[in-house]
């Protein structure tokens, strides 16, 4: 009969249809499933990288960021008066400098980078690597200590700041010429310091001496000059900031 054929059709592509929706209804059920089980690694490909290096800063930028860290020494010994560098390098107050500017005893005055000047004590002393570390008797209202390096490369840029001839707070850069170099002076001959071409000068001594990012490398000390001039001819020596943490060219090397 033909009204039963049609209705038994029907029913067939209804039966059919129906079977091709469960089908894909389960297929996207799947799929839903293993994305939302997914490893966490496939989602972290588009992390960005972290800097690994700090960038070199300019002269200009290594001196804003280490002057407030800088002092001038100064002794008194009767008629006498030398003149010097210092660094501060705690948040105590506590300075570096180099152990032949307040050698010759007698009163020992700093002034900070603010303008604050007071008395200050030797709180050790190392002749043997000419370095010594200062207690000031007043801190300045702010303290700024200079962030500490590690070590130097031939070739690699320096700056040194300093009271050289008198001129405070001069800054002068150059390069490392050499290392584990030997220094003569009148005070004795002194091993492993850093060689370097940035001016220096008598006032220089117990400054520090930076790398491209502004940290201390070393504590100059001494020159190297012909005829025993006291006077910059293009080699100064350092010595290294662990050796003057942990102690507190060759030929004649004024000290300065």
């Amino acid at each position: 009969m033909p009204g039963v054929r049609s209705t038994r059709r029907i029913r067939r592509l209804l039966a059919t249809g129906l079977a091709v929706v469960i089908v894909l209804l389960v297929t996207i059920a799947v799929l839903a499933t293993r994305l939302a089980d997914a490893p966490p690694a496939a989602k972290a490909v588009t992390s960005s990288p972290t800097p690994t290096s700090t960038a070199s800063l300019t002269v200009s930028g290594i001196y804003q960021r280490v002057a407030p860290s800088v002092v001038i020494v100064r002794t008194r010994q009767g008629a006498r008066q030398d003149l010097g560098t210092g660094v501060i390098v705690a948040d105590d107050g506590t300075i570096l400098t180099a152990n032949h500017v307040i050698a010759s005893g007698g009163t020992i005055t700093v002034t900070f980078a603010d303008g604050t000047t007071t008395n200050a004590t030797v709180a050790a002393a190392n002749p043997k690597l000419d370095i010594a570390t200062l207690t000031p008797a007043k801190l300045p209202q702010v303290v700024v200590p200079a962030n500490l390096g590690g070590g130097a490369d031939v070739g690699a840029p320096v700056v040194a700041i300093g009271n050289p001839l008198g001129l405070t707070d001069s800054v002068s850069a150059g390069v490392v010429s050499g290392l584990n170099r030997t220094a003569d002076t009148d005070q004795g001959k002194f091993s492993g310091l850093i060689q370097f071409d940035a001016s220096v000068n008598p006032g220089s001594s117990g400054g520090p001496l930076l790398d491209a990012h502004g940290l201390v490398i070393g504590i100059v000390v001494s020159i190297a000059a012909p005829a025993g001039e006291d006077a910059f001819a293009g080699i100064g020596f350092a010595v290294p900031i662990g050796t003057a943490l942990v102690g507190g060219g060759n030929g004649k090397a004024p000290q300065i």
